[in-house]
């Protein structure tokens, strides 16, 4: 039976230097090898992750936490939340100082310029401060929106607004999703177009954004440095991904 493999990005095919280890290209170029298909699941949009499709030569992809799907190069879904609703969203964080970042597949755009939040956060994925537009997702179709603001503020937005759900990735950021967005329902897009069944599918991930993929599919290894949350609901545990956890995972699956 034809198998798929979906791999996090951040903290699990890229190390703590945002660089993906040799090891881990050799065990995916393996798995290839031995008849497994490669796919992309990250909460980064198509264009940050440009560099590493190119190097695994994968043309499969969940972006944006299930978002924007696609197969074999194809768009399949492509989904955001609603303009009406982000300009409510957008209001309530301007009067607190708390501003957002837009995506689409292509760009990044920001709120407002020089706010501390959003350099921080942005620093760790290695990405620059994005150009200005406050007025971007009037104009362009966004399927990504992250709003800046800590954890102990997240319950005014969660109670404000019960329509989509905020899933955090930083300490001073989280992605706002439609309600039911997630890396499982993009996932699913995928192997409805394969005819594979979420047990054809083996995931490995780290992040609280990574929680509802390895509780769906059949085999799931939360990566050593993940959340313990994470952790939690993963069928296999391995190593740090700076010790090799991946590939050593992939070895003990049986998978190369």
């Amino acid at each position: 039976m034809k198998k798929i493999l979906f791999f996090d990005v951040d903290g699990t095919l890229y190390n703590s230097e945002k660089v993906l280890p040799a090891s881990a290209k050799e065990a995916l170029l393996e798995a290839r090898r031995k008849g497994y298909e490669l796919a992309i699941a990250t909460g980064r949009a198509p264009f940050m992750i440009e560099p590493l499709l190119e190097e695994l030569d994968i043309d499969t992809y969940v972006t944006f936490n299930g978002q924007y799907v696609v197969y074999q190069g194809e768009v399949v879904y492509a989904n955001g939340v609603e303009k009406e609703e982000l300009a409510k969203i957008i209001a309530f964080g301007e009067a607190r100082n708390e501003p957002v970042v837009f995506l689409d597949d292509k760009r990044m755009i920001a709120s407002v310029g020089g706010h501390n939040k959003v350099s921080e956060s942005l620093n760790t994925l290695k990405y620059p401060y994005p150009e200005l537009d406050s007025s971007y997702y009037m104009q362009h179709d966004v399927y990504q929106t992250l709003i800046f603001m800590e954890e102990k503020d997240e319950h005014l937005y969660d109670e404000a607004f019960p329509n989509v759900q905020f899933v955090r990735w930083h300490e001073y950021s989280c992605d706002i999703l439609p309600k039911g967005g997630s890396k499982a329902a993009g996932i699913e897009k995928v192997l409805a177009k394969m005819g594979l069944t979420l047990e054809d599918a083996i995931a490995f991930g780290d992040g609280m954004n990574d929680i509802e993929m390895l509780e769906a599919v059949g085999t799931s290894v939360a990566m050593g440095n993940g959340h313990e949350k994470v952790k939690a609901v993963a069928t296999h545990i391995t190593d740090h991904v700076d010790a090799d956890g991946l590939a050593k995972a992939m070895r003990y699956l049986k998978i190369i």
